[in-house]
């Protein structure tokens, strides 16, 4: 499942969109706050950047010191949330430990929470009225209605249980009436639950964890992870050589859900500038 291929296809829809905001006098802006000098952050905010500006976005990258204080940064997010031309606002994760992760994501105006983090964007989720959606799972059910996936009675298992990805793309699943397990790395029998999966997300962030042992044949298998093994080489949460050979889709590592994420991030960017119309 390319989901390289499904971006590229997606970006010029999205084209499209910019093109007629602009012909309306609406630039959609993205603001990325980038705190401290943590190197796969700042190659994320790299390419978030480069496919914004590639857009024709009104984009913006504030870095700010490691030592940043959190009311400092709650008062630069205030700044964007009071901001006309900023139509996006994404803090980039992780964060130093004297900034509360859970107090910076609250102060983002929901309207302007293209991250899909805040509360009431979860609450929304939950209650089964989505707004802003996490961006992975989002560009997951993109690839899954792309290689057109039944989800209806199928059996779905998530190996991870993070508010970023486990949790809401749960949500979706079920929303879409699969029937749903949350699994973890504390889970009993994790191999055996996940060999039960039509469609299995692993995100639990460990290289190679999930092997042919926890595949079902024919299954789609979703594979949220980025780790670097002892070579500095990227590589998935999924040993793809050999679940490749059961599996009946499986997502690649690098060019599966990565350019996704993306992607839905500036689509919902774009979505915030429709409304101010």
């Amino acid at each position: 499942m390319n989901g390289k291929n499904l971006a590229t296809e997606m970006n010029e829809d999205m084209q499209l969109m910019v093109d007629e905001l602009k012909s309306k006098g609406i630039t959609p802006g993205l603001a990325v706050l980038l705190v401290g000098e943590n190197p796969a952050s700042q190659t994320y905010v790299k390419n978030k950047e480069k496919r914004a500006n590639s857009l024709g976005f009104y984009s913006i990258v504030e870095k700010y010191s490691e030592e940043i204080s959190e009311k400092e940064l709650l008062k630069e997010i205030h700044r964007f949330n009071e901001d006309d031309r900023i139509h996006g606002i994404l803090v980039q994760l992780p964060l130093p430990k004297q900034i509360n992760p859970e107090s910076v994501l609250n102060a983002v105006n929901p309207e302007k929470d293209v991250d899909g983090f805040h509360p009431v964007n979860m609450g929304k989720l939950l209650i089964g009225e989505p707004d802003k959606i996490a961006c992975t799972p989002y560009g997951i059910m993109k690839l899954l209605e792309r290689y057109q996936i039944e989800i209806a009675g199928k059996t779905a298992v998530i190996i991870g249980r993070s508010n970023i990805v486990g949790k809401p793309m749960a949500q979706l699943l079920l929303m879409n009436d699969a029937t749903v397990t949350i699994a973890h790395s504390k889970t009993n029998h994790l191999a055996e639950i996940a060999r039960t999966a039509d469609i299995l997300v692993v995100a639990i962030g460990r290289g190679h964890f999930v092997t042919k042992e926890f595949i079902k044949p024919g299954s789609v298998v979703i594979d949220v992870g980025m780790n670097r093994d002892e070579k500095g080489k990227l590589i998935g949460d999924v040993k793809a050589d050999e679940v490749a050979e059961i599996a009946g889709y499986l997502t690649p590592v690098p060019g599966g859900v990565g350019p996704m994420t993306i992607t839905m991030l500036l689509f919902q960017t774009i979505i915030s500038a429709q409304r101010t119309i």
